[in-house]
């Protein structure tokens, strides 16, 4: 099966917070491999930081100001971002790549349907998601749980940055693309961990 791996960083967690960055990688669980050559990576353009950050989460503060100052000076409007990110869809080499899916593209991520799901419905639009992805989506944080339920990992690595402690793979980066990566490496190494 092959995947559409993506994360993206926001300027928070709440209903009206922005997105200013969105990375995504394909992955085929059958061969083990990121298909890196179609990996992208955008910063969506935001408000200044300066006019957010009354209202930014302290732990926002401290690991993202320069990105959220990026994304603003450097970002696409929201309608730019989605015209580009229609355009790699609809491109040869990714309907090439998922050709052998007999559905949509499947989406796959780390806690995706708490925020990344909702914000890519809200800003890109329900009808513009299910033209191009499949209403089932895969989930690391859901995965990982299941094996910590099942013994097969340790407790406290259902989160994204235990797990990956667990695997030995550094700490989270906090950008999307690196983030897009290391998580379907994760899921690429739980999988060929215990297929036996």
């Amino acid at each position: 099966m092959k995947y559409l791996s993506f994360d993206i960083e926001a300027t928070g967690l709440k209903e009206f917070d922005y997105i200013i960055e969105f990375a995504m990688v394909p992955f085929d669980i059958t061969t083990g491999t990121l298909e890196k050559n179609l990996a992208r990576s955008y910063y969506i353009k935001c408000p200044t930081y300066k006019e957010l950050e009354p209202k930014l989460d302290p732990w926002v503060v401290e690991h993202n100001k320069e990105l959220i100052i990026k994304a603003n000076k450097e970002g696409l409007p929201m309608n730019a971002f989605k015209n580009e990110f229609q355009a790699y869809l609809e491109s040869s080499p990714v309907k090439d790549y998922f050709a052998t899916n007999d559905r949509k593209i499947v989406l796959f991520g780390k806690s995706i349907n708490a925020i990344d799901l909702p914000f890519l419905n809200r800003d890109l639009g329900f009808d513009f998601m299910r033209r191009y992805f499949h209403h089932q989506v895969l989930d690391l944080s859901s995965v990982a749980m299941s094996f910590v339920d099942s013994n097969m990992i340790p407790e406290d690595s259902s989160s994204g940055s235990n797990l990956m402690k667990y695997f030995k793979m550094g700490d989270v980066e906090h950008t999307a693309l690196a983030d897009a990566i290391n998580t379907a490496i994760m899921y690429i190494k739980l999988i060929e961990k215990f297929k036996t």
